[in-house]
């Protein structure tokens, strides 16, 4: 977990939830967007699941360990990785989405207010290149959240850029 970076906002501020849905990592990035519209971590991690673990027990493991964050911090919205498929790999993106089923349920159940945004729109949002590295994205996030060294694993580091990208995004009017 990358902890908490930030010191405690006004009550005014805003949580955000960002998700970087997966099978064996998924990553978490909890933000508040303060009323000036600054963005603060206040926490990040990362599931993990085994690949050894049967995909529907996985996918429990998933709901359970997103409820707890869910409960822990109440966020107004979530915004998730939107699912993207490669031609050499199409089972990949179809077993993904097992796991952004299990997001956007909770999300639903919650009736948060959801957002979904592709790799590329965080990666330009953040980098300014689509097609950034995931070292890329580590090392932006790191600037742009003072972090004294890139969060890690990358699906953390893909977690708060997302995160920022989708409070970012929202009106200030829009959270509730």
């Amino acid at each position: 977990m990358v902890g908490r970076t930030a010191p405690r906002v006004a009550a005014k501020a805003r949580r955000v939830l960002g998700i970087d849905p997966g099978l064996q990592r998924t990553g978490y990035a909890c933000v508040e967007l303060t009323a000036r519209g600054a963005v603060c971590i206040v926490d990040a991690g990362v599931f993990r699941l085994s690949a050894r673990t049967p995909l529907v027990h996985r996918l429990g493991e998933l709901a359970a360990d997103l409820e707890a964050v869910l409960s822990e911090y109440r966020p107004s919205h979530m915004v998730v990785e939107s699912v993207f498929s490669r031609p050499k790999h199409p089972a990949t993106s179809i077993l993904m989405a097992h796991a952004r089923g299990v997001v956007l349920l909770a999300a639903g159940q919650r009736s948060l207010g959801l957002t979904e945004l592709s790799p590329t729109a965080v990666k330009k949002a953040l980098t300014g290149n689509g097609h950034a590295t995931k070292r890329q994205v580590q090392s932006a996030v790191m600037a742009r959240c003072g972090l004294a060294k890139p969060p890690r694993p990358a699906d953390v580091a893909d977690a708060i850029a997302i995160a920022i990208c989708g409070a970012e995004r929202l009106p200030q009017r829009g959270l509730r």
